[in-house]
């Protein structure tokens, strides 16, 4: 199987099964001389892990992280960082029904045509904890890119038709909430929404937003390697993701020029900003000094318990009840990943602008 790394100049490399020994990332190329600990990294990997509020899978997973090498004298070296997290809590057997049918909504039929056999044991390589090193390098980058005065937050903004108001976002609210919505009225909705899918045996999506400051202009390519299209990549590649807007996103396609435009104009200490962003902080494909705005919609999780049809490896048909444990949403897990994807892919972009001016070449090596 190829299509385990991610990056250009930095590189994240993941490795491992939902119901293996454990899970990791080598993530290479990172600079050196970064103060880094475990205790950095596990903040952004207790947001994702399972069976930590009312509304997640009940698998129980500390997901305690471990720093196997790239660290020295508490910096990073330069060498490659290898983390892993070991599975405590496998069930396999939960799973071995499965083996003989796909479940609808997963990749099992596409696995068995393409390799001609799959790990049917919670999806294998295709589970959502192929993200836990995802979280994991993108921790690492988050420190990096605080430190250079650069913020990314990211939080629910939906899920299913309660829409959170986020003209006042509050980041200790997104982290207190079980949804991960930074408005309180609508974290008890979405929660009695959620409580009442999973009762009736089913599940819900919803929308995550995220937004990236202090980005200065000009991050990203012209062309193929547009700052939109690489963060687009990125989120596009979280398995439950099946759409992604900037700015207004699909809206543009109803606007007109007229009013998407984001007019200049210059700030008190004669900046020039954008008087509206429209285009959600990207043009031409590089940042633009704005706020980058980006949404990542999230479908319902495909594992549910209501009766579904579907078909046995030899073709005869079946009704399934799907058994396990199992989120009813899988959006507030999701937006630590949203937000640690953004990070590792704008620290990428940052490291190839470096060599955009020969300028920049020359004032960093000349004697």
């Amino acid at each position: 199987m190829s299509g385990s790394v991610f990056g250009n100049n930095i590189t994240m490399t993941t490795w491992g099964e939902s119901h293996g020994k454990a899970l990791g990332v080598v993530l290479d190329g990172f600079p050196a001389g970064m103060e880094l600990s475990e205790s950095d990294i596990q903040v952004f990997m207790d947001r994702r892990k399972p069976g930590s509020s009312q509304i997640t899978t009940p698998r129980k997973e500390a997901d305690e992280v471990e720093i196997l090498s790239g660290i020295f004298e508490g910096k990073t070296t330069g060498t490659p960082i290898s983390l892993i997290v070991k599975n405590t809590s496998q069930r396999s057997g939960d799973y071995s029904e499965i083996a003989q049918y796909y479940r609808p909504g997963h990749a099992d039929f596409c696995f068995d045509k393409k390799y001609g056999f799959r790990d049917y044991r919670g999806g294998g390589r295709s589970s959502g904890r192929e993200t836990i090193g995802r979280v994991a390098s993108g921790a690492i980058c988050s420190k990096l890119l605080k430190e250079m005065g650069i913020e990314i937050t990211a939080y629910t903004k939906s899920i299913g038709d309660v829409v959170a108001n986020t003209s006042n976002i509050d980041r200790a609210q997104i982290l207190k909430s079980i949804t991960a919505m930074p408005d309180e009225a609508a974290d008890k909705e979405a929660i009695s929404l959620i409580n009442e899918c999973r009762e009736n045996g089913d599940s819900v999506g919803g929308t995550i937003e995220c937004k990236i400051s202090g980005l200065p202009v000009g991050i990203g390519e012209p062309v193929f390697d547009k700052l939109d299209a690489m963060l687009s990549h990125a989120i596009m590649s979280i398995g439950a993701v099946k759409a992604v807007e900037i700015g207004d996103g699909i809206l543009v396609s109803s606007s007109y020029g007229s009013t998407n435009n984001d007019a200049f104009c210059s700030d008190s200490d004669h900046n020039i900003i954008k008087m509206t962003n429209h285009s959600g902080g990207i043009l031409g494909g590089m940042s633009d000094g704005s706020e980058i705005i980006l949404r990542a919609h999230i479908k319902p999780t495909p594992s549910i318990s209501k009766s579904q049809s579907t078909v046995k490896r030899d073709g005869s048909e079946i009704e399934v009840n799907i058994k396990g444990r199992h989120d009813p949403v899988v959006v507030p897990r999701a937006v630590v990943v949203v937000e640690c994807m953004c990070a590792f892919t704008v620290l990428d972009l940052l490291m190839s602008n470096m060599h955009a001016k020969a300028s920049s070449l020359i004032d960093f090596y000349k004697k």
